[in-house]
């Protein structure tokens, strides 16, 4: 395992990690959970993503049943705000009230005295920036948090926050968190790069396999027990134009003696920007397939990117580009 610095910062964060999302606490039970986590672990990735509302927080009780058995100055634990939490007017949002009420709660379930990273989950539009940044700093202070940050926020947003802290002397964001994977690429490449460059944060991305479209295993249609299967919301990201290209890459796979989940997460890390690709996993299997994709970057040579590129590029009907 290779670590790689949250931006300018000094934290330093495993090139892959382990999310909570979907899988703890709902699709995959305790101990399930227990084996996907300490083989992470034992492999190198001190990172583990959760947020309150994952599971309406049970993923973060499972989450801080294992971290008890870690040493915790190990681990890089993250939570997030934003989502509803309950059916109140302020149990959502990145008010200053929910904002602290949250994060007390998430400390309680993750069984630990502070969080590595904490995100604003969404931009809340309601909310003045500067009562947001107030609130992280004041956490930063009160040794709750130790970085904070935002997810699937614009760089003009991220900018705004960064030039207020910095105007006030307050704790600026240190990470952003996109979506980000080879059908999902607008973004970060057209707008977040060059924001992260210029602020010196960090990327830890999510859904490196498009919700699993990215495996191969949708190829041939969706089988029972999937993803997709369970979660019909997202099948609309299944069409011909990707399952098409997901063949072409899994054959290019193949060539380089890898699978095609391998292939889309070495990938990611071409950019020295990426300092974590957060990862999903059901099954210890997965957990340990997933790692083998850290023996694929040298393989990635600029022939073999340029055939993904073209790939990618190709076929009427999709762009490799997605908003």
């Amino acid at each position: 395992m290779e670590y790689r610095r949250l931006g300018q910062y000094g934290l330093k964060v495993s090139e892959f990690s382990l999310g909570a999302w979907l899988t703890f606490g709902d699709q995959i039970d305790q101990e399930t959970a227990r084996k996907c986590m300490l083989a992470a672990y034992e492999a190198g990735v001190n990172f583990f993503d959760n947020a309150d509302v994952y599971a309406n927080g049970q993923a973060e009780i499972v989450m801080g049943k294992v971290i008890k058995e870690l040493n915790r100055s190990d681990l890089v634990i993250s939570s997030k705000v934003f989502w509803p939490t309950g059916p109140g007017p302020n149990d959502r949002g990145l008010s200053r009230k929910h904002i602290l009420e949250s994060v007390h709660k998430s400390l309680k379930r993750l069984e630990t005295d502070y969080l590595d990273l904490y995100f604003c989950h969404r931009y809340d539009p309601e909310v003045p920036v500067e009562e947001v940044v107030r609130a992280m700093d004041d956490l930063v202070h009160q040794g709750k948090i130790l970085y904070w940050g935002t997810s699937e926020w614009r760089g003009g947003q991220i900018a705004h926050a960064v030039g207020l802290a910095r105007q006030w002397g307050l704790y600026p964001p240190a990470v952003e968190q996109p979506q980000y994977n080879m059908f999902t690429r607008d973004v970060v490449e057209t707008e977040l790069v060059e924001a992260v460059h210029q602020h010196g944060i960090g990327l830890v991305t999510w859904s490196p396999l498009a919700s699993g479209i990215l495996t191969g295993k949708y190829n041939d249609g969706i089988p029972a027990g999937t993803r997709l299967d369970r979660h019909t919301w997202l099948r609309e990201h299944l069409t011909p134009e990707r399952v098409e290209k997901v063949r072409q890459l899994t054959d290019l796979a193949r060539e380089l003696g890898a699978t095609t989940a391998q292939l889309a997460l070495a990938w990611l890390l071409r950019l020295p920007e990426v300092s974590s690709v957060i990862t999903g996993a059901s099954r210890v299997e997965q957990v340990r397939e997933n790692l083998k994709a850290l023996d694929l970057k040298a393989k990635l040579t600029p022939d073999v990117l340029e055939r993904i590129e073209a790939i990618l590029s190709s076929g009427a009907g999709d762009s490799h580009f997605q908003k």
